[in-house]
């Protein structure tokens, strides 16, 4: 089936009786139904494998494109972290941080509805329509899918991130023994951050393993969507889903408060409504964690200082220090060996941070976590020279992953 790609729409799809993605003449590629059931939030999602047949009067598969469990159980098997599907697009994989072409042929418009649907219930799909992005998540026995899918210029596309059913010990990762230290917090807040692709995810699980296993504890998470999942241990976890076990982000967290809980997970500290919330929970006797999109521990304060105006800052920077457990910055590098390392920006808040925090002198916390290796803080920096030191990633390496390249060009060469 010949399709043009760019500016030109594509041709609609054969017509589903009920929801599906269609071109129009208008500047979207999708045409929104004019009402849509809200799906029952009590009524959990079908796994996958119940999807998988498709049926006769949805679009079809064109001939030699495979099923979209073919894809994501192959890419699994080979190590893929992410999955890129697009019409018009050869599908591509991202292996160790890199994206590589698959060995598949172009995607058309049929083919790319047949998989949405082998993921998707026909409320999901009526809700893209409707919002022009979807995200979610599904389950195989192998693996968990966390599923966005959003309309761009050339067409849908589809991107898919893959989660080990297993989750791995802090031991496995590598972890230092801080990260024990911290999770062993009865109360604050611990805040896990990095960009996309960074492990937070997977850290966070560890560190939620670790207390699972060795503390009695009441655990609620709120995801959006929900990545890792735990079985209770001595720990009792509940898990909830924003969209499938409760309507809003918010009003989760603010019920959580009266679920009896002693740890919340919130997943990311988006807004400052979330942010209060989950310093209110801290402060009053829970353990918090949470994650933000920031490259440094400092960078962190800094970033939920901007959700404030400036006549509030001052205040935030006292709720901040007294409510903070750590926070734990990560990256990750491509190792000599073709793998990928973790390496870690980690500020405790030991009692000389917390007077800085309050007075926001930045840089004398950067010395201490400098000078801070008694209380399990390390810098980037010194996390990338430590990796360089024992042969695992190369100068260049070094160089480009460090926040600082002139401050770690010194240290490379003995100057610090």
């Amino acid at each position: 089936m010949n399709q043009r790609i760019g500016s030109q729409p594509l041709p609609p799809p054969p017509p589903p009786p009920s929801s599906t993605l269609g071109r129009t003449n208008s500047n979207s590629h999708i045409t929104a139904p004019k009402t849509t059931e809200i799906q029952n939030p009590s009524v959990p999602r079908p796994p996958a494998t119940s999807n998988m047949q498709v049926k006769s009067n949805r679009p079809q598969r064109s001939a030699g494109q495979p099923s979209l469990e073919h894809i994501i159980r192959k890419a699994y098997d080979q190590g893929y972290s992410d999955i890129h599907l697009g019409v018009g697009e050869v599908p591509r994989m991202r292996d160790r941080g890199e994206m590589a072409l698959a060995d598949y042929p172009k995607t058309d418009l049929n083919t790319f509805m047949s998989w949405i649907h082998e993921v998707l219930t026909d409320e999901e799909v009526a809700q893209f329509q409707r919002e022009l992005e979807f995200d979610g998540a599904t389950q195989y026995e192998f693996a968990r899918v966390r599923i966005n899918i959003f309309d761009a210029l050339q067409g849908p596309a589809l991107v898919m991130r893959l989660i080990p059913l297993k989750i791995l010990t802090m031991e496995q990762l590598g972890l230092p023994p801080v990260f024990q230290d911290i999770s062993d917090a009865h109360k604050g807040l611990i805040l896990v951050t990095g960009p996309t692709g960074s492990g937070k995810s997977t850290t966070m699980a560890a560190m939620v393993d670790y207390i699972n296993k060795t503390h009695a504890k009441h655990i609620i998470t709120i995801e959006d969507p929900i990545e890792f999942v735990h079985q209770s241990k001595r720990s009792l976890i509940k898990h909830r889903e924003v969209g499938i076990n409760t309507r809003k982000f918010d009003n989760a967290l603010k019920a959580a408060l009266r679920e009896d809980p002693d740890i919340i997970l919130v997943g990311e500290m988006r807004d400052r409504e979330t942010v209060n919330t989950a310093l209110k929970a801290a402060q009053t006797g829970h353990l918090v964690m949470g994650t933000l999109h920031t490259n440094s521990a400092i960078k962190t304060i800094e970033r939920i200082l901007t959700l404030y105006n400036a006549e509030e800052q001052d205040a935030m920077r006292v709720a901040i220090s007294e409510s903070l457990v750590a926070v734990i910055s990560q990256g990750l590098c491509r190792t000599t060996d073709g793998k990928r390392a973790a390496y870690h920006d980690i500020m405790v808040n030991t009692e000389t941070v917390r007077d800085y925090i309050k007075q926001g002198k930045y840089d004398e916390i950067h010395t201490l976590m400098q000078n801070g290796e008694f209380d399990g803080m390390i810098t980037t920096n010194q996390a990338l020279f430590s990796l360089y030191e024992d042969g695992r990633i190369t100068e260049e390496t070094a160089l480009e992953m460090s926040p600082t390249a002139n401050e770690m060009a010194m240290m490379l060469r003995g100057r610090i």
